[in-house]
């Protein structure tokens, strides 16, 4: 009786699923929300309005696909709170598709989507905002941004010096910071976590003691995920113990929710310990996932993480896309999946709920599940070569590498935008590289066509086109190896070289492309 019961709970909760992803949902058009007055394009012209008006200037950088910039467009930018502040300040778009926008990025030293960054009305840079924070401590960061006597980068500093001398205001600015979107940090990459870490001590010694609290949370997951590797050693002892009180309290959980579903997993293995130690640790860390799943005060994609979160813990090392061993949580995963995306109240809040959802799925193990949500949104997203790719992933993990490729290809000939078809063309050579090593034809023409796009792209040698490039010539020189695919790796050396001869001498991008291609000459 008891088995079929669940039977009949299982069937349920799959019909339920399944109408949820069949739900019909329009296309609409995916770019940003009305009722703010933003400035495109001329980012120049921007910042000569910031200073004649003498008002700041939030500089949003982002991209139609990317999911969380969509989460920032439904949390933040929806919020009618946001859209009263910002007649307060010039807000600027500058989506990272447009002409030279990846040049921009690295003027202003951008490390990806979404960034979010408050100048003053001169030009200075003052803080870079938390695009994973919910409404509240967004406006806050984004008021107290506004008012800071100093640029965060002095703030930081003076805290490394004398963190006595900073004010309340100023630990929380460094606190809410968003590190991993700076690439002009003055401290080196590699001692990120360290220097979060030391901050952290520092404030807990000034008695701000919730913001050293998000400040060991924040180094002990940045060194856990390892990207990049971090030099030095963290207190362990000292970040486990912080995070075991974060854990227990509901009200500091929910505080630093943002934090808490970035890396759980990751964070568990890096705290280490005996197997004791980790089981404890990590059934505190779930209970505290379990309650920010259900918590209405954070949005349904908040939610949705610290589910996807739950999962994570559960699966451990099993590879991607294994059953999961929790019946339970997969029930739960099945219903809150299907009910988040059933209420999403807009197609951005949507389109981040679709990608959380589909990669919470696979990691439960419903692959097939996950496929059914991803190929019913297809038709109806403006980005559907997004979803493809996550097709693919889910091919990929059954160990169906013609599948796999073929969504590859799908993706990378749907994707529009230069930066976005030189970012889809690399991951599709990359994949064919790893997945069919033997099939030089199809390698060459997936070079070609990255190479072809990449001649028609005035800024392909800056930004987020650079590391797109890289990654070819990163892949190229590791099919290389042998000497088996030499004709080809000679025949894509040879279209390289013509993209980089095109480049006028003065560019600096004729050097960049020499320097690139240069190893897989050697």
């Amino acid at each position: 009786m008891q088995t079929s019961l669940r039977k009949l709970a299982a069937a349920w909760l799959l019909a339920t699923a399944s109408a949820a992803y069949a739900a019909d949902t329009p296309r609409e058009p995916v770019h940003v929300p009305p009722g703010i007055a933003w400035q495109h394009g001329d980012v120049d012209a921007a910042f000569a309005l910031a200073k004649r008006t003498g008002k700041p200037l939030l500089l949003y950088w982002g991209a139609v696909w990317c999911p969380s910039c969509n989460q920032v467009k439904s949390t933040i930018f929806s919020q009618q709170a946001f859209k009263t502040r910002s007649s307060f300040f010039v807000p600027v778009y500058l989506d990272g598709d447009t002409e030279s926008a990846q040049k921009l990025g690295e003027r202003f030293k951008v490390h990806g989507y979404p960034t979010m960054i408050l100048f003053r009305p001169d030009g200075t840079e003052v803080t870079r905002l938390p695009g994973e924070a919910d409404l509240d401590r967004y406006m806050q960061a984004l008021s107290l941004g506004m008012t800071a006597a100093h640029p965060v980068r002095q703030t930081l500093a003076t805290a490394l010096k004398n963190g006595a001398s900073l004010t309340p205001d100023e630990w929380r600015l460094l606190a809410d910071y968003s590190w991993d979107t700076d690439g002009a940090l003055p401290v080196p990459a590699d001692r990120v976590a360290e220097t979060l870490q030391s901050l952290a001590q520092r404030a807990r010694a000034a008695g701000a003691t919730g913001d050293a609290q998000r400040l060991e949370l924040k180094s002990v997951v940045i060194a856990a995920s390892g990207d990049p590797a971090q030099a030095g050693a963290l207190d362990k002892t000292a970040g486990a113990d912080v995070l075991r009180t974060v854990l227990r309290d509901a009200a500091l959980s929910r505080a630093n929710a943002d934090v808490l579903v970035a890396a759980p997993a990751r964070v568990v293995a890096y705290l280490g310990g005996g197997d004791a130690q980790r089981a404890k640790l990590r059934g505190a860390y779930d209970a505290a996932l379990a309650r920010l799943s259900t918590d209405t005060t954070l949005s349904s994609i908040d939610r949705l993480m610290a589910l996807h979160g739950r999962v994570l813990l559960a699966r451990g090392d099993a590879r991607k896309g294994a059953p999961l061993d929790a019946p339970a949580l997969v029930a739960t995963v099945r219903g809150q999946t299907a009910a988040a995306i059933q209420g999403a109240a807009n197609v951005y809040e949507r389109q981040a709920l679709i990608s959380e959802a589909a990669d919470t799925l696979t990691d439960a193990g419903l692959l097939d599940e996950s496929d059914t949500l991803l190929k019913a949104e297809l038709p109806r997203s403006s980005t559907p070569y997004y979803f493809m790719s996550g097709l693919a992933a889910n091919a990929k993990a059954r160990g169906d590498k013609a599948a796999a490729l073929d969504w590859y290809r799908n993706a990378y000939d749907s994707a529009t935008g230069t930066a976005t078809r030189l970012r889809w063309g690399a991951t599709y050579f990359a994949n064919a590289v790893e997945l069919a090593p033997d099939d030089s034809a199809r390698i060459e023409g997936i070079a070609a066509s990255v190479l072809a796009q990449a001649d028609k792209t005035r800024d392909a040698f800056y930004g987020a086109n650079l590391r797109a490039l890289t990654k070819v010539v990163a892949q190229l020189t590791r099919w290389r190896n042998g000497g088996a695919h030499d004709t080809s790796v000679r025949s894509v050396v040879k279209q390289f070289d013509g993209v980089c001869g095109k480049l006028p001498a003065g560019d600096p991008q004729a050097a960049t492309c020499e320097r690139l291609i240069q190893p897989v000459k050697a």
